[in-house]
């Protein structure tokens, strides 16, 4: 199988961090305590958008693994679904009162900005992961996917897969209700990568929904809200097929909407549409295999949960804080196109 590599030593890089991503797939992780912050442990909490999504049980895994090496109490918490803001706001309560050291957050939404804010106020040391918030300042650090870039990767790969013919494109993203950071990034950069003028890079939505895109005429059919879930994304395939049936591109906020907008396609009939998406989780592999998901982009919750831990257990050592990526408002913790069908000249991983 072919892997286009534009930049040897960065596809090293890409190599050890996909070996890394395949120990979530395993059984077996450490464990650490619910809380309490017995001994003289730092007591953590990490705080996930959910507890379903394959990806926050790796980003769990990898944490509690950290922990337990780091000597951390951590609590694990999570939304009950991506975008309850509310329970996450709840958790940064307790954390703040049970007088624990750092919060390791993926935030539901801007609504969790304020909560964050007094955490800090209070002294504890908040990071971000794989979510940047907006402003970035809003916590101490972020651990992430360059999520523009994981979105550009899967829109070249698809515009190459095209070949020039008509692109009549479903986007199925986050929230219509909320802005996100990656649901804006993930979905511009993919119309980026396709070729598509964007406008305010901040929303989604506004960008005109005909023209050209590289090498052909697109037709932009629908963006619709998934909620990062399964049901949500079938539900919103259905709306987007009702529109337009034609449709021939799906993108999808995550690998969950993109199994189940292959649902709906299935259910309605269509074949060979390509779908592309972002998390690069054990399942989501399995399903690029299977040809369900035509590629997506891999990201490394493992990596983003164990720096988290080890960075506030420094912190709490001997107040060493971490620095962001050249460049960037956030630590880039790294992304690969995974497909089995290369692009020439778009860098992937089998």
């Amino acid at each position: 199988m072919k892997i286009v590599r534009t930049r040897p030593t960065v596809a090293v890089g890409v190599a050890a961090l996909a070996a890394a991503s395949l120990v979530a797939c395993g059984s077996g992780s450490g464990s650490t305590g619910s809380g309490g912050g017995g001994d003289d442990k730092v007591a953590v909490s990490l705080i996930t958008k959910d507890s379903q999504n394959p990806f926050f049980v790796a980003m769990q895994k990898g944490a509690k693994a950290e922990a337990e090496k780091d000597g951390i109490d951590l609590t694990v918490g999570a939304g009950k679904e991506d975008g309850d803001e509310q329970g996450q706001v709840q958790l940064i309560e307790n954390a703040i009162a049970a007088g624990q050291k750092g919060i390791l957050i993926t935030p539901n939404g801007p609504g969790v900005n304020s909560a964050i804010e007094k955490a800090r106020d209070a002294g504890l040391y908040v990071i971000a992961l794989d979510t940047p918030p907006d402003p970035a300042d809003t916590v101490d650090i972020t651990f992430a996917t360059d999520n523009f870039k994981a979105g550009e990767m899967i829109g070249k790969w698809a515009k190459g897969q095209l070949g020039g013919k008509p692109a009549t494109i479903a986007l199925l993203d986050a929230f219509n209700d909320k802005v996100v950071t990656v649901d804006y990034n993930r979905d511009q950069g993919f119309l980026t990568g396709m070729g598509i003028d964007t406008k305010d890079p901040k929303k989604n939505g506004d960008e005109d929904k005909t023209g050209t895109y590289d090498g052909g005429d697109y037709t932009i059919v629908c963006n619709e809200p998934t909620g990062g879930a399964e049901d949500g994304g079938r539900t919103a395939m259905e709306n987007c097929l009702t529109k337009n049936p034609d449709i021939n591109v799906v993108y999808t906020i995550n690998e969950p909407a993109a199994s189940g907008a292959d649902n709906a396609l299935k259910a309605a009939g269509k074949s060979g549409v390509i779908i592309v998406s972002v998390d690069g989780g054990c399942d989501g592999v399995k399903e690029v295999t299977d040809g369900v998901i035509g590629a997506t982009a891999q990201q490394y919750p493992l990596k983003m949960a164990e720096l988290g831990v080890k960075a506030i257990a420094d912190y709490a050592k001997d107040g060493t804080k971490p620095s962001t990526s050249p460049g960037l408002d956030f630590y880039d913790t790294g992304v690969a196109l995974v497909t089995d069908k290369p692009v020439d000249g778009v860098e992937s991983i089998t």
